[in-house]
């Protein structure tokens, strides 16, 4: 039997995740479940990522101990954050995309390329956090001086792992700094903004082998085995997973990403307006948009009522006959002092929810709502109807949210609980191992 490993690696924990492969499909079992999340450092919010890589390589050494043998292991981890390198050292710190601190970044960019020109070379939505105004706020306070390259989160740990630098295809789509017709990198918009061609090496494609672990990292972590590429970016390893042929999909979790495969981007005006993406896949397009997901239901349960279960939270909600509504994409949920808050500030004073019920209602039925604006926009902008919605991640398991998303929605909703990122790694690192 091989034994292949993913290691897939989210905003809130990372999980390591063994697959093997017989005549019944791909079998899963989780062998390494680790913390994950942003800290506040100096004022800004950051990623620890030594404590990352070493979660990262005490999960191997788990799997080695569990199986004896793996034939290879990937890593996905959520997009557009990055760790600066000069040479072999890391320029610290790493930022987190909730830190905030490109709002005069944004300005930068869009003075020298206006927005509406990035998204006809790139297709990548506007959102603050987006490499390219993280990385040009990097330039403007003079970070890259002596920067040799940037690695994405995944990219990073996996040249920790082997001493390779790579940079992989789809987690790269969204720095908005590709070429959504030469899947390259767009040497024009990288030099009209000033930054450094030297940080941007060739793209490689999912199933790309890197190396195997260096000497000293697997006798840490009691074998070796082959590291590849698998579609690092997680939403990208996420549609993978998914057993769809047509619809669209809505992986969702921290994020909702709601959105269809296609096999040419859809940079037109429209799609601009509506501030959809054209993410790389394996092979198509990820046409989609991102909602703010389950980020304010988790966020508001940990405000008001910590201590009560997953299903006590639903009943509350159930039961609350508030019916306002908000808008999920302001950008006043991304990172509030207080979600609870943030969600009454648009209301009138005595109108907003009033107990925690009623805020689990907004925020259940809000969503539901934004998935049907989403898929609307999305039939506009393709042209194609879709009549199936299939739902992976976390919010999967959310039964209330589901009937409200096929009640809002009217289409087929197909919720499947299933660890899809880690799925569509360990079939990405499978056909690899078929094709060698």
């Amino acid at each position: 039997m091989e034994y292949y490993l993913a290691i897939d690696i989210g905003a809130s924990s990372g999980r390591h995740i063994a697959g093997w492969k017989d005549k019944d499909g791909i079998h899963t079992e989780e062998v390494y479940r680790f913390p994950n999340g942003a800290r506040e450092a100096d004022g800004h919010l950051v990623w620890d990522i030594a404590a990352m890589f070493a979660h990262v390589k005490e999960g191997i050494r788990a799997a080695f101990a569990k199986y004896g043998q793996i034939s290879s292991l990937a890593i996905d981890t959520w997009a557009v954050d990055y760790v600066l390198m000069q040479g072999d050292k890391e320029v610290l710190p790493c930022f987190s995309y909730r830190d905030g601190r490109t709002a005069d970044a944004i300005r930068a960019v869009h003075d020298r390329i206006p927005f509406e020109k990035l998204y006809a070379a790139t297709g990548i939505q506007f959102q603050p956090f987006n490499t390219v105004y993280q990385l040009t706020d990097d330039r403007v306070r003079g970070r890259l001086e002596k920067v040799t390259e940037f690695l994405m989160i995944p990219e990073y740990l996996t040249y920790k792992l082997t001493g390779v630098k790579s940079h992989e295809y789809t987690n790269a789509t969204t720095t908005g700094l590709v070429n959504a017709v030469t899947g390259k990198y767009d040497e024009a918009l990288i030099s009209a903004l000033g930054l450094p061609s030297r940080l941007f090496g060739t793209l490689s494609a999912p199933g790309s082998r890197v190396g195997m672990l260096k000497p000293e990292i697997a006798r840490e972590v009691g074998g070796n085995t082959q590291v590849v590429l698998c579609a690092s970016h997680d939403t990208a390893s996420a549609v993978e997973g998914i057993p769809m042929t047509e619809g669209a999909y809505l992986s969702s979790g921290t994020w909702s990403l709601l959105g269809v495969k296609i096999p040419h981007a859809v940079c037109s005006e429209r799609a601009r307006k509506y501030n959809f993406t054209n993410e790389g896949g394996v092979g198509y397009f990820r046409f989609l948009k991102n909602i703010m997901g389950m980020w304010i239901v988790n966020r508001l349960k940990s405000e008001l009522a910590p201590d009560i279960s997953f299903d006590e939270m639903i009943a509350l909600g159930k039961n609350s006959a508030f019916e306002g509504l908000i808008d999920v994409n302001d950008p006043r949920f991304l990172a509030p002092p207080s979600m609870s808050a943030a969600v009454s500030e648009g209301f009138g004073i005595g109108k907003g929810p009033q107990s925690p019920g009623d805020y689990f209602r907004c925020a259940h039925r809000s969503l539901a709502l934004g998935y049907r604006r989403a898929l609307a926009e999305l039939e506009e902008c393709t042209g194609k109807s879709c009549d199936s919605l299939y739902i992976v991640g976390g919010g999967a398991r959310n039964g209330w949210l589901n009937e409200l998303t096929r009640e809002a929605t009217g289409k087929n909703v197909v919720a499947l609980p299933i660890e899809a990122t880690a799925l569509g790694n360990l079939k990405i690192q499978m056909q690899r191992g078929e094709s060698t």
